[in-house]
């Protein structure tokens, strides 16, 4: 019998799986993973769901990772924690902070578990999973083998890792490994956070502004169905970051250290005026380009659609072309979301 995604995806599109099974320790998702292979059906392991958008029904069986527990231990100079992947994201960072271990406070609100950090190197307010990333634990779901990979192993990049390619099918992450130094410095150089004294500020006022700066912008997916920042950031190489420039000096852009440079994909739909626009149930969020809600009983189609128009507008006006940072899901798995809406 089919049963309803719906609760499992913060788009909160309507769609079915052939079974859902619940996996709260490493032994369960084996079992269900090589269940489900020997079965010859298709297999997803899903978080929180606050990262895809299901393209249709899956026809085989979606594993929720649910594996808890948070541990720490101290050294003189820094915390080392080992969480469980089913552990809540925000949960985590107030964990954190209600014991006095800061480091992660601008990734407050990120929605998602703590096992699917990696995957995309979750980032917000200039930090990023690999600054605070030590290890990662995971699972070859087919030999049971666990491997426990350091953060150079996981090859970081933006919104990018090692789970998006060689240990994108087959593994599974169990655990992440998180070293918050005790030498703690605020990074105060997005937003309502440069206001702060660097001097002064404490991690639970920058916890606080960057609350208040998501709960303001962002829609809440169990009000308005979106799975958070639909678009990457562009990176454009040197030349071309030096020729956008000269004709848009006043675009939010960030260099980074590879000499490339990180523009604002928000700054560039609202420019091509599109906060508002709809297709179907799916429109542009009126407060926050970059996120496409569910805005009225959408449907992927809906989605899609609308992420391929506003791709081509700001592709057609500025010759830079935007990827989706969501995850879609066809039938039998993960499909190229580019080649979706190109």
């Amino acid at each position: 019998m089919n049963t309803s995604l719906k609760p499992f995806n913060t788009f909160g599109i309507q769609c079915n799986a052939a079974q859902i099974v619940n996996a709260s320790t490493t032994e369960q998702l084996i079992g269900a993973w090589q269940s489900a292979m020997s079965a010859g059906h298709p297999v997803l392991i899903l978080g929180e769901g606050s990262n895809v958008l299901f393209l249709e029904d899956f026809s085989g069986t979606v594993i929720l990772n649910r594996i808890e527990g948070i541990t720490v231990h101290e050294t003189d100079d820094a915390w080392h924690l080992e969480v469980g992947a089913g552990e809540n994201w925000h949960q985590l960072v107030c964990f954190t902070l209600e014991r006095n271990m800061p480091g992660l406070e601008n990734l407050a609100m990120i929605p998602g578990c703590a096992g699917s950090s990696p995957i995309q190197n979750i980032g917000a307010y200039g930090v990023e999973l690999s600054q605070r990333c030590e290890w990662v634990v995971c699972v070859e779901l087919e030999s049971g083998q666990v491997q426990r990979l350091s953060a150079a192993q996981c090859r970081f990049g933006y919104r990018d890792s090692i789970f998006k390619h060689e240990y994108q099918h087959g593994y599974a992450i169990v655990a992440v490994g998180l070293r918050l130094e005790k030498s703690w410095r605020p990074v105060l150089n997005y937003g309502d956070l440069t206001r702060l004294d660097p001097e002064t500020a404490t991690a639970q006022q920058v916890f606080d502004s960057v609350c208040r700066m998501r709960t303001t912008k962002l829609p809440d997916p169990r009000i308005q169905g979106n799975a958070g920042s639909f678009f990457k950031n562009p990176l454009l190489a040197a030349p071309q970051a030096l020729r956008f420039m000269a004709t848009h000096p006043d675009a939010p852009h960030y260099p980074q250290p590879d000499g490339s440079v990180k523009l604002a994909a928000g700054w560039l739909i609202d420019r091509c005026n599109l906060k508002g626009q709809r297709i179907g149930g799916a429109a542009v969020h009126r407060q926050q380009a970059l996120v496409l809600i569910n805005e009225e009983s959408a449907t992927s189609d809906d989605v899609v659609a609308l992420a391929r128009y506003v791709r081509h507008k700001v592709g057609e006006k500025f010759n830079v072309w935007l990827e989706p940072e969501v995850r879609f899901i066809g039938a039998a798995g993960e499909i190229d979301a580019v080649e979706k809406i190109a």
